[in-house]
């Protein structure tokens, strides 16, 4: 018979309550509709990755070619073909719209936070299980990929499973029975290296030989311990089952494309990432030291406090595996010379376990609410920022200096974005805003619940902000011309072409391919508005009419003088 502890009992009864409700799969399950799901086609798809692989699903649905996927009539190299395949999947069920082309990574990530309550609930307990998905769903960048037509969802729940699977295989020391282990791991293995490549199999190798590299030191039996990692790594069996599931589409992708899919592919968007910077996407050695406490926003200070544990965590061999799983994709990706911040997040679920294991040693309050109460300050003052902004470009606009006003007029389409998302800034968002600081400021001071439970509820707040009134906001400002650009090329049913502009989105909207090729009279030109000018001088030959303009983009008639 269990027995209560005196401050258990000292508890009134509605805060026992509470503490029974946070900690219920149940409750989970209804963070997960709202973190996941909800306002999931409440904006249009974003550029470039969203439109690109959109895109790349529409156009392997129009030609029926499911092997080699294609953007706007090229090849497409970036990724496998699994994120398309699901996304077709989705589309013929629900329709070809942004609910159904985000779905799979809703999914994907309800079936990752799954994975991750399983395995916390067998290794720690319940309670911390779901703790451990609480901050996992209402982190800041899981929350956004699970809401974006993109592949990154997808992997990590592989990149998890794979995980999970190898320190299942730590524990189980019977080789009659963690063969399954072996073979479910690199089943998932497969999988991802079907979704996103070589990154899926790249750190469950490298993290496991470490964890086992470093329990050799806290054992006895240290040949027994590295011939067991062996075994695992080169499994003949565990290998066919990898080539089984990935294999037959890349074979086929030979087949249909030749070598230029693994130049592309292995060698460019691999090796090329890591050796350099692509698609601008650079950062300077520290960036991730940055990033990481804004991608587990609101837990920023949930996961400082974790250093308390750090030098005895070493001794445990859970905590060792969860650390040494983060602390290499930290590093590996410090060193690569393309930074984004998702990239973390391969790493990202160690920290989850541990923040939900160790939250009875969050105590510093002002730790605990900081990052969160600088984040609602900054959208507080949002407007106030924009406002300056513009104020200061409608100075540069009048200076007397032709050098000073030719730099402005080459910034024409950010202008134009500043303007928007300053005029879609408006008197229900200062209010949600205004709101959310004041919720943030009523947690921090309120002194009953732990600390962890009212973090947990400022995730609810601040997920309540972000996609109720925030980024619908941002959408509109960013890619709702797009959209409507897009829609009225479709309507107008003319040839259209893009010039000099990266946003495939629109050929999405357009349904139909937009070409990157010199215009003719009688076709449509989408652009971005600071290549007008350019597009009369490179065609001096044909007249324009703007037959839409809204925000940074523009759709012209090309027509003879």
């Amino acid at each position: 018979m269990t027995t209560m502890t005196p401050e258990l009992n000292a508890n009134p009864l509605w805060l026992r309550a509470m503490g029974r409700a946070l900690t219920s799969p149940w409750f989970l399950v209804l963070v997960v509709a709202l973190s996941f799901f909800w306002q999931l086609d409440a904006v249009p798809l974003y550029d470039l990755d969203e439109g690109a692989f959109t895109e790349a699903t529409r156009e392997m649905l129009d030609s029926g070619n499911f092997i080699t996927p294609h953007k706007d009539g090229e090849p497409r190299y970036d990724k496998p073909a699994l994120i398309y395949w699901l996304q077709a999947a989705s589309t013929e069920s629900f329709g070809f719209n942004e609910f159904a082309l985000r779905l799979p990574s809703a999914v994907a990530a309800t079936l990752w936070v799954l994975a991750l309550w399983g395995f916390v609930r067998a290794r720690l307990n319940a309670p911390t299980a779901t703790v451990a998905g609480l901050i996992m769903v209402l982190s800041l960048q899981v929350s956004l990929i699970a809401k974006a037509a993109v592949a990154d969802a997808v992997l990590n729940l592989f990149i998890a499973l794979t995980f999970f699977e190898i320190y299942r295989y730590f524990l189980d020391l019977d080789p009659k029975t963690n063969r399954r282990f072996i073979l479910r791991a690199y089943l998932w293995m497969g999988l991802g290296f079907l979704t996103k490549g070589p990154v899926a199999v790249f750190f469950p190798v490298l993290v496991s030989f470490l964890f086992f590299l470093s329990e050799i030191r806290w054992s006895k039996q240290s040949l027994m311990v590295a011939l067991r990692w062996f075994r695992a790594a080169f499994s003949p069996l565990g290998w066919l089952v990898f080539l089984l599931v990935a294999g037959p589409w890349y074979l086929a992708i030979y087949l249909d494309d030749g070598a230029d899919f693994f130049r592309g592919f292995f060698l460019e968007h691999n090796v090329g990432r890591f050796g350099e910077a692509m698609h601008g996407h650079a950062g300077f050695p520290g960036y991730y030291l940055v990033m990481l406490p804004l991608i587990l926003l609101p837990f920023t200070g949930w996961f400082l406090s974790l250093f308390k544990a750090y030098r005895t965590a070493w001794s445990d061999p859970l905590e060792r595996f969860l650390w040494i799983w983060f602390l290499t994709v930290f590093v590996f990706f410090s060193f690569s010379g393309t930074k984004l911040p998702h990239y973390l997040l391969y790493g990202a679920v160690p920290l989850f376990i541990l923040m939900a294991r160790h939250r009875d040693t969050l105590t510093n309050r002002w730790l605990a609410f900081l990052p969160t109460l600088l984040l609602f300050a900054l959208l507080v003052a949002l407007p106030l920022v924009l406002d300056t902004i513009l104020h200061v470009i409608e100075g540069i606009a009048t200076s007397p200096s032709a050098e000073v006003r030719a730099m402005l007029e080459l910034k024409a389409h950010e202008l134009a974005l500043l303007t928007d998302g300053r005029r879609a800034l408006d008197l229900p968002y200062g209010l949600a805003v205004l709101a959310g600081l004041a919720a943030m400021f009523v947690l921090l001071r309120w002194s009953r619940p732990p600390l962890w439970q009212r973090l947990v509820l400022a995730g609810l707040v601040q997920t309540w902000v972000v996609y109720g009134f925030l980024v619908p906001r941002v959408f509109e400002a960013l890619q709702a011309p797009v959209k409507e650009a897009g829609l009225m090329a479709k309507q107008l049913d003319l040839p259209t072409v893009v010039y000099r502009t990266s946003m495939p989105s629109f050929s999405v909207y357009r349904d139909a391919i937009t070409p990157k090729r010199p215009p003719v009279a009688g076709e449509l030109v989408f652009l971005r508005i600071d290549k007008l000018d350019s597009l009369t001088r490179d065609y001096p030959e044909l007249r324009q009419e703007i037959v839409y303009r809204r925000g940074a983009v523009a759709l012209v008639l090309m027509q003879t003088p």
